[in-house]
């Protein structure tokens, strides 16, 4: 096991090099001029030139990019140039949010999703299949704004039940926990069916079957523990998604998250914020996969580990 999981993390090490670079590279393709930005548009030519120097922006690319490696492996983020404040202040007063609202997203969906997808694969071909599938469905193609919308012209609006913004309580979280939640739930509730009509044809399952137990103990005491090996890993993955998808969600209920501020510094052509969230965003995806990888390696035994 050690050994497997000392593999993993060295093949981590090519993939966090391509995502600092790219996404060094693709900020600066975003069109617009931050030192024309942070000096306004009073301000001469001069003012400019001087603000860009101060940013270090009219350095050569290979410059700025061993500066901002230099920088990451100091834990330095760089300055915000639309708050003047340090980047990783910014982060950090907002990162608490999108992991709380990415954790009872989560809870709820893969809670929701496994229960459907396990009462769909029990009554396969039947109309309880049909229906859970359909609401699967229903799930992933509808938009997440839409979504987001309804939720808020229905239990805020006319109700009057939750808030519509803020960050402040639980009840806060409820209506963007739903709303970000839906696709995933709608997601495990699918792969979460196929595993269990997999299982559920094992040879073993029918002497189960053969040898007279209940139903109820057959499906949850040996095929739902079998088909969930596969269905944690889609779980895992799902959580990486949740975290960088959080964009659209806080966008539309005005939630204090790293999405709102990624949307934030995008508007303001800040470079060492859009730099630092969309690696932030990048990073969670990979030492999720890493984690989820060497947790279907325990799961699993049959998994070679040498």
């Amino acid at each position: 096991m050690f050994r497997y999981i000392v593999k993993r993390i060295i093949g981590v090490i090519p993939t966090l090099i391509l995502v600092v670079t790219f996404v060094f590279l693709f900020v600066r393709m975003i069109p617009g001029d931050p030192a024309r930005l942070v000096a306004g548009e009073q301000a001469t030519q001069e003012d400019v030139e001087i603000i860009r120097e101060e940013l270090g922006l009219n350095e050569s690319l290979p410059t700025q990019y061993v500066n901002y490696v230099k920088g990451l492996f100091k834990g330095d983020l760089g300055t915000s140039l639309r708050t003047k404040r340090p980047v990783l202040t910014e982060v950090s007063n907002r990162y608490a949010n999108t992991v709380r609202l990415t954790l009872l997203s989560l809870a709820w969906s893969s809670v929701v999703g496994i229960l459907l997808g396990v009462w769909s694969g029990r009554h396969r071909s039947r109309w309880q299949d049909y229906t859970g599938m359909t609401l699967a469905v229903s799930g992933i193609s509808l938009p997440t704004f839409w979504i987001g919308f309804m939720l808020i012209i229905v239990f805020s609006v006319n109700l009057k039940w939750f808030p519509t913004t803020g960050a402040d309580g639980l009840a806060n979280l409820v209506l963007p926990a739903f709303t970000l939640g839906t696709s995933v739930a709608a997601v495990v509730a699918r792969f979460t069916r196929s595993s269990m009509i997999e299982v559920l044809k094992e040879d073993y399952i029918r002497t189960a079957r053969a040898k007279g137990l209940k139903e109820k103990t057959i499906v949850w005491g040996h095929a739902f523990r079998n088909s969930m090996i596969s269905v944690v890993t889609v779980i895992g993955l799902q959580f990486g998604y949740l975290l960088g998808g959080s964009v659209v969600t806080e966008s539309v209920f005005a939630f204090p998250g790293l999405g709102s501020l990624l949307i934030e510094s995008v508007n303001y052509r800040d470079y060492p914020a859009i730099q630092s969230l969309i690696l932030i965003f990048s990073l969670h995806f990979i030492v999720i996969n890493l984690l989820v990888d060497i947790l279907y390696a325990v799961l699993n035994p049959e998994i070679q580990l040498s």
